[in-house]
């Protein structure tokens, strides 16, 4: 098929249009901020505490301003489906690596927060939001999970497997949502 009259294909030939782009690319540049080599190596110690890759860290940091005190983990993520299941020992031995960081996790039905709460590697655990919630609702529970600790949401990361676990972090405006498999890959 040959394009119409008028038709670029696909071609961008407009005037100052490099210009422009070394304008962006200028102002972009000049907005991050630059810093000192200390503070790189610190965050990128830090991010290695979290058992998170650097870019990930530090865009996570980027948005709230503010350091990672902590996750919340839902049973799906740590694959606890019912009582009396063991976490794999891969996702165990992750939770353990975490330095420096509090370590929740969050029961969906039929797991209960008295189980999940005793496993090795969480230092509590609560009862996650139902199905049927309005938003309103979810949100004020997962706040009061992470405020249980006494600090803002934007300081927990939600570690999770479904999306009805990504809408909590959009709910509660934490600091963000995590797949599984990609945090415990």
């Amino acid at each position: 098929m040959v394009a119409g009259i008028g038709h670029n294909s696909g071609r961008v030939d407009e005037p100052g249009q490099s210009w422009r782009k070394y304008v962006w690319t200028k102002a972009r540049k000049d907005l991050m901020p630059t810093l000192p080599i200390e503070v790189v190596r610190l965050r990128v110690r830090r991010a290695a505490e979290l058992g998170l890759p650097y870019k990930t860290y530090a865009g996570i940091r980027a948005c709230t301003g503010h350091d990672l005190i902590g996750f919340l983990f839902s049973n799906n993520a740590l694959q606890v489906l019912r009582d009396g299941q063991e976490m794999p020992v891969d996702r165990a031995a992750r939770l353990g690596a975490l330095v420096r960081a509090d370590r929740t996790g969050v029961a969906h039905r039929p797991v209960t927060p008295t189980y999940l709460g005793g496993l090795s590697g969480l230092d509590r655990a609560f009862a996650a939001p139902a199905f049927n919630q309005s938003w309103s609702a979810m949100r004020d529970q997962v706040r009061a999970i992470v405020t249980a600790q006494g600090q803002p949401a934007d300081r927990f990361v939600i570690v999770g497997d479904t999306a009805f676990e990504r809408e909590w972090a959009e709910a509660a405006r934490t600091a963000g949502y995590l797949q599984a498999d990609a945090f415990f890959a």
